[in-house]
């Protein structure tokens, strides 16, 4: 199963869904697709869409999936983390009135060069991330506290 994670925002990100949806017509993508919408509106006959759900049930999700693909936040990029999964990160962005502004690659990148995720900046290279996703070998995340401060602080500093 993959699981799909809009996060919170308030602001639509039809984007991603238009885009996976696109790649389960054309077989790209043949697993259960769950996602966690949030305030995004989207219908589908191709996945099951979810607004808001209890944590407790977010977290059965996550542990029940092969693969996450999120939007950059990083709590999702943690809980997600934590249980050993595979992740492509795709941001949302101020150009499409998904954010306001785009602190989100900034967080994917940084995740990436540590070695913990994929990033997909470009919706039309989902399908090939998601291939790639079969054979990444992820960071395991250990619980550090001291080192997130400081993977948090180095993306500070470079702004």
């Amino acid at each position: 199963m993959i699981f799909v994670v809009l996060g919170t925002q308030d602001k639509s990100f039809k984007r991603l869904l238009i885009a996976i949806e696109d790649y389960i017509k054309k077989g790209s993508i043949k697993q259960k697709v769950v996602v966690q919408a949030g305030h995004t509106i989207y219908k589908s006959d191709y996945m099951d869409i979810l607004d808001f759900i209890p944590m407790k049930e977010f977290n059965q999700y996550i542990k029940k999936s092969d693969l996450i693909i999120t939007h950059g936040g990083v709590g999702t990029i943690l809980d997600a983390l934590k249980e050993g999964k595979k992740i492509i990160a795709v941001p949302r962005l101020k150009e499409y009135a998904e954010h306001e502004n785009n602190h989100q690659l900034q967080i994917i990148e940084q995740f990436e060069q540590e070695g913990y995720i994929l990033s997909c900046l470009k919706l039309e290279n989902l399908d090939q991330k998601i291939k790639k996703i079969q054979t990444f070998q992820p960071k395991k995340y250990i619980g550090d506290n001291q080192k997130m401060i400081q993977i948090i602080t180095n993306y500070i500093n470079q702004i």
